[in-house]
């Protein structure tokens, strides 16, 4: 059993919670992403992603992310569009529910979190040979950040549930 002074703890707390949140918006931004492109045309979308990037192209990192956005509007078509929505509101769905759980202090879902981790992990490195986008490794490392301090936090709990 790891013993905790007052300033691991806070700093575990402090972390733990900074990620927390981070990974609940990203899940929401996922869910809203899968959802608008469900009911939105690909050509709907190309032309929103160039009216949000115009004139931001050149330089600077707007015009990085600009750039990008524009080239993965070339890539969306209709079954594209679709196989996009579903996935994003499936990973979205399972990511934010395990989150929420977490929020709630469920003592049950931190396993249950680590393991979903663990399985976008594996599906995040499985894409990254196929692609090798450094996005999924980006994704990964913040998975892992995630596992160590969700296992942290467990410990952590585990502990004061003992003590009650």
């Amino acid at each position: 059993m790891i013993k905790w002074n007052e300033k691991e703890t806070k700093l575990v707390d402090t972390s733990f919670s900074i990620m927390l949140y981070l990974k609940t918006l990203f899940a929401v931004g996922q869910v809203v992403a899968g959802v608008l492109l469900y009911y939105f045309k690909p050509t709907q979308i190309k032309h929103l992603l160039f009216l949000l990037t115009e004139g931001e192209v050149h330089g600077g990192i707007h015009g990085f992310i600009s750039a990008h956005f524009l080239k993965i509007s070339s890539y969306i078509n209709d079954s594209a569009s679709h196989l996009a929505a579903i996935y994003l509101l499936i990973h979205g769905g399972i990511k934010l529910v395990a989150l929420i759980l977490l929020h709630k202090e469920k003592l049950f879902a931190y396993p249950l979190s680590i393991l979903v981790f663990v399985g976008f992990i594996i599906f995040q490195l499985r894409e990254y040979f196929s692609s090798h986008s450094i996005l999924m490794i980006f994704l990964c490392v913040f998975d892992v950040i995630m596992i160590i301090l969700t296992w942290l936090e467990y410990q952590k709990m585990k502990l004061n549930f003992s003590k009650r």
